[in-house]
């Protein structure tokens, strides 16, 4: 995806929300934000992919406040609210015995769902009574673009690529019923801290490695998967898969410059941009299988 217009102002709210969440050092928010304007200046370019100046411009921000971690708390609050929720989006998944088919849709939704957790995006509230009022009404509501069905018959061998802490608990469901399903499972985590992203600690820590069969990194902490970052071995692994499931909004900016497929692109349209490029509306559940004959 290109980047719009609309992208410079969100990037830069984003540089100052996670400044704060650095710093109270008014004058070090101050020199990172106009840092950060320089790399914008840079770079910016209506031809330039989105989370390329977006991996520039939040390194920058990193170096400048001497933090290589500054959402480090933050993803520990993100996990224990996912980690209360969890249990209701499991009892809403298995409800009334579901097939294969539903159960696998059901999967999806819940975690299309938890895409939700993303701090730092303007309005955003992730207490633990919002978010779960929010699963289940979007539950209820189910996918507004729902490709479900044809991506039942390319699980024998999938590349998932996760997004943020938090919502990869609610990804370890749809890895249950891949592998009920007789499915092989690489998960690709970022290879090293970027916004709220899943790395290997916390793969880890939460011992989600023992739901899935290999557990491999992107090469670096780019926002997004970078191809040209990308270990050699990812991109051998992601074109032999039958099937790449691309969570969140990054790995679709890069990922749509590309020719990956088939690709399921997994994600809440938070931003309107993203949504444009899809081709659909703002604020839709969005479980879109494309490159796929």
């Amino acid at each position: 995806m290109k980047m719009n217009p609309r992208c410079t102002y969100c990037l830069l709210s984003r540089v100052h929300f996670q400044s704060k969440l650095s710093t109270d050092d008014e004058d070090l928010i101050s020199k990172t934000l106009q840092e950060c304007l320089c790399v914008m200046n840079k770079y910016y370019n209506p031809e330039a992919v989105s989370s390329s100046v977006a991996t520039k411009i939040h390194r920058k921000c990193y170096e400048v406040l001497e933090d290589s971690d500054p959402y480090k708390v933050t993803k520990n609050l993100i996990n224990q609210v996912a980690l209360k929720v969890l249990p209701v989006a499991r009892e809403k998944i298995y409800e009334n015995f579901p097939d294969d088919g539903e159960l696998f849709r059901r999967a999806v939704l819940a975690s299309v769902i938890a895409n939700y957790f993303d701090f730092g995006i303007m309005g955003f509230d992730a207490s633990e009574d919002k978010f779960e009022a929010a699963f289940l009404k979007l539950f209820d509501h189910g996918l507004d673009v729902d490709d479900t069905p044809k991506m039942l018959g390319l699980l024998k061998d999938v590349v998932y690529l996760a997004d943020n802490c938090g919502e990869i608990f609610f990804d370890t469901i749809v890895f249950d019923v891949i592998k009920k399903l007789g499915g092989h499972i690489t998960l690709v985590v970022r290879g090293g801290p970027i916004l709220t992203d899943v790395t290997m600690e916390e793969v880890r820590e939460f011992e989600i490695d023992k739901k899935v069969d290999r557990v491999m990194t992107t090469g670096s902490n780019a926002v997004g998967i970078l191809v040209e970052e990308a270990p050699v071995e990812l991109l051998e692994v992601m074109k032999d898969a039958t099937l790449i499931i691309s969570k969140g909004m990054a790995n679709y900016e890069t990922l749509s410059e590309h020719n990956f497929g088939p690709i399921a692109y997994l994600l809440l349209t938070k931003c309107e941009c993203v949504a444009e490029d899809m081709g659909v509306e703002q604020g839709f559940s969005v479980a879109k299988l494309m490159n796929y004959p």
